[in-house]
């Protein structure tokens, strides 16, 4: 087990990527973003998220924001015999709406949400290899409308990334 927790750390940064020509929602509003989300879809070409989509569950995050409009990021992951909690700083980038982690050279965009309903989350991830995309759906309720998913997929290719790249994550009752 202690074997896998550094690939599940590393599939979750892969998780959390967005690049520089990536749209950022209107407007947005922090107050109205935070709040507790799940991450009900993930698609990425992280070749550490491809290996271990297949047995992933969906992880709750809890979204915060600083007295700077800095966003804090708690996750809840399930893991096969506990919870692991991961928690994550991205210091607000030149709009609201896209944030930074300068450390591990993360980009993290909210292209799309209605607050209430849904959020597609997309990040960028410069690392020494090959720089690695992900795009997230992250929902309110655990249940995804086909309507919703069906828009998450359509995104897909305008991102640079494929369908067979996608893991639509199975509710879990887990880390609650």
């Amino acid at each position: 087990m202690t074997a896998v927790l550094p690939s599940l750390a590393l599939a979750l940064l892969c998780l959390l990527q967005a690049g520089a020509e990536v749209p950022v929602q209107p407007g947005f509003n922090i107050k109205k973003f935070a709040g507790m989300w799940h991450v009900s879809a993930a698609v990425s070409n992280c070749s550490v998220f491809l290996k271990m989509k297949d047995g992933m569950k969906s992880s709750i995050a809890t979204i915060s924001f600083t007295p700077e409009g800095d966003l804090a990021m708690k996750l809840l992951w399930p893991l096969l015999d506990r919870c692991q909690k991961f928690e994550l700083l991205f210091q607000r980038g030149g709009q609201a709406g896209n944030y930074m982690a300068a450390q591990e050279k993360r980009d993290l965009r909210v292209m799309e949400t209605d607050y209430s309903h849904y959020a597609i989350v997309h990040e960028l991830q410069q690392s020494r290899q090959e720089p690695s995309a992900t795009l997230q759906l992250l929902t309110r309720e655990q249940d995804v409308s086909p309507q919703l998913l069906q828009k998450f997929e359509e995104l897909i290719p305008t991102m640079g990334l494929t369908k067979d790249m996608l893991a639509v994550l199975p509710k879990s009752g887990e880390c609650q």
